[in-house]
């Protein structure tokens, strides 16, 4: 599976998409040499008319003021998304849909069920519900980008996998893979929580390791395994070249793994 046709999935209430998202995406898309559409969904208010008939507030001009609110994000989006796109030279699109609220998440996930992966910038600031929409939604993968980007240029160095040897797991691998072979580091994090000592010795699970990396080494992503969380690795596949894959298997607390299994870029 390649990525040749992305959606960006852009967002114009209650605050547009910043343009540095933006260009991030375009930037990801160039490094996979694939077309890229971005959508973004013009939204209305929707307001029971029992709200609307004798009030005091100007209700009906307040929601016409968010509406036009919206309509201005989605043009002054897509133009910078074109933009960026064309000084790219990149192949893109454009799709501007008109909807209340409430239905832009089922919007987004009919156009990500027709990409081979979507891109969503998710703000920090507050929930965003959309991202979640199309990642449990769309059956197609889902990559989630902060709508602050770093000031760096876009690479894949260090990507990691949650790993726990099931059918999920073995799914979301197979749909990650065109970004996990450009990759120069992935590293494959298995949590064994405290209490499974004492019901999983140290050598079938090291064994399952050991299976684990030789197999993604034939999938051409040289594998090597450390024993324990913040171990030095220790290279089970010969032939390491500008890439490497590293198990690390986690003894642990949940709190310890977020700790010291942080990647760095």
């Amino acid at each position: 599976m390649v990525f040749k046709d992305v959606l960006l999935a852009l967002t114009s209430y209650p605050d547009p998409t910043p343009r540095a998202a933006t260009e991030a995406a375009v930037a990801i898309a160039a490094k996979l040499g694939a077309h890229l559409a971005a959508v973004a969904c013009e939204v209305h208010v929707e307001v029971p008319g029992r709200f609307l008939s004798g009030s005091i507030a100007n209700i009906p001009g307040i929601i016409g003021g968010e509406a036009e609110r919206s309509r201005a994000n989605c043009r002054d989006m897509l133009a910078a998304f074109e933009a960026a796109a064309v000084k790219a030279g990149l192949q893109h699109e454009t799709r501007r849909e008109k909807c209340p609220t409430f239905a832009v998440p089922d919007i987004l996930v009919e156009h990500a069920r027709l990409r081979d992966l979507t891109i969503v910038p998710v703000p920090v600031s507050y929930d965003q519900w959309y991202a979640e929409a199309i990642i449990f939604g769309s059956g197609r993968p889902t990559l989630v980008l902060p709508e602050i980007p770093p000031a760096r240029p876009f690479e894949l160095g260090t990507v990691a996998v949650a790993w726990d040897f099931s059918r999920t797991a073995a799914r979301a691998i197979s749909d990650a893979l065109p970004l996990l072979e450009r990759a120069r580091m992935v590293r494959i994090v298995t949590v064994m929580p405290r209490a499974a000592r004492s019901a999983m010795s140290s050598r079938p699970t090291w064994r399952r390791s050991k299976w684990t990396c030789s197999r993604w080494a034939a999938m051409g992503m040289p594998a090597g395994e450390s024993s324990s969380l913040g171990a030095p690795p220790k290279a089970c596949c010969r032939g390491l070249r500008s890439r490497s894959c590293f198990l690390i298997e986690a003894r642990s607390r949940p709190n310890e793994v977020a700790h010291h299994g942080r990647p760095s870029y």
